[in-house]
């Protein structure tokens, strides 16, 4: 069993480091060009895999944030129950309803 995944866990990293490397953004690459990421990960599968997880992609902000550490965004996430814009829309919503029952009678 331990011959087997000793050969399965490289070949699924790497499957899964050229699949996310062919369809990442090309904005989101870093330091090399999307086609030589592909081929490093293709030739050296271990090493080339290892590689593009580790510097090749640019994270999203959530994945930046994830140690903890809060870093200065002009957007946060605010709960539905505290964002303004949400709770105008209910309003609007339920006003829109009341117009409709009016319709209707």
């Amino acid at each position: 069993m331990l011959r087997v995944l000793m050969f399965l866990v490289p070949l699924a990293l790497s499957v899964y480091a050229f699949i996310d490397c062919i369809s990442t953004d090309e904005e989101d690459v870093r330091h090399m060009p999307k086609p030589l990421w592909a081929i490093l990960v293709l030739l050296f599968p271990l090493v080339g895999s290892i590689s593009w997880i580790i510097a090749g992609k640019r994270r999203s902000p959530a994945a930046e944030g994830w140690s903890g550490l809060r870093a200065n965004r002009s957007r946060q996430w605010v709960a539905p129950d505290d964002n303004p814009e949400f709770l105008k829309s209910l309003d609007e919503g339920k006003k829109d309803g009341e117009d409709r029952k009016r319709d209707e009678s």
